[in-house]
């Protein structure tokens, strides 16, 4: 049985929430954002709470119960305040620039790369190297961050390529000299 789920969500003033049927959809300072909730699943929102509650107790439902508690709670959380993924870029000659709706990266290959920039997605550079996704959307801004870091995967012998903001890169030895 899910704890997650039976969990109420805090519901800051400045929210509005509208629950029709089956679709909730969250406006903020940062954004609207909508989802669509399974049949068996019911959400109540009293007194600035929201409760998720079961319509059927069959297995099906036990799997949704949790996680539409959480995708709730991240878009209540998202219309706050954006979330964001910082990525590195680890290179001789590696850079990246915007122009118009287009993330511009030189990777190393023998054209730059032109990634088309979703409507609902912030894009921000900072010293040529360092990429700041943001978005409402925790889903949106994983998505992209992961279609960039795709581009060049860093690499373990001198860790080259795209990675994220702190992540850790098991690096490999080269050749040894006998």
């Amino acid at each position: 049985m899910s704890r997650i789920g039976k969990l109420p969500i805090k519901v800051s003033k400045d929210i509005n929430l509208q629950i029709e049927q089956n679709i909730i959809q969250i406006s903020g300072k940062q954004g609207t954002l909508k989802l669509n909730i399974p049949k068996e699943i019911k959400i109540n929102f009293k007194n600035n709470l929201i409760h998720i509650e079961k319509n059927e107790n069959i297995k099906s439902t036990f799997e949704k119960y949790g996680l539409i508690r959480t995708l709730v709670n991240n878009m209540i959380m998202g219309v706050n305040k954006k979330f964001e993924k910082k990525l590195q870029m680890i290179g001789v000659g590696y850079k990246a620039h915007l122009n118009n709706k287009f993330l511009i990266l030189n990777v190393g290959f023998s054209h730059p790369i032109k990634l088309l920039i979703p409507e609902d997605i912030e894009i921000i550079i900072e010293t040529n190297t360092n990429i700041i996704v943001k978005s409402a959307d925790k889903e949106k801004v994983g998505l992209f961050a992961s279609k960039i870091r795709a581009i060049r995967k860093p690499e373990p012998y001198k860790g080259k390529g795209i990675s994220y903001f702190n992540e850790i890169i098991l690096r490999k030895n080269g050749k040894s000299s006998k």
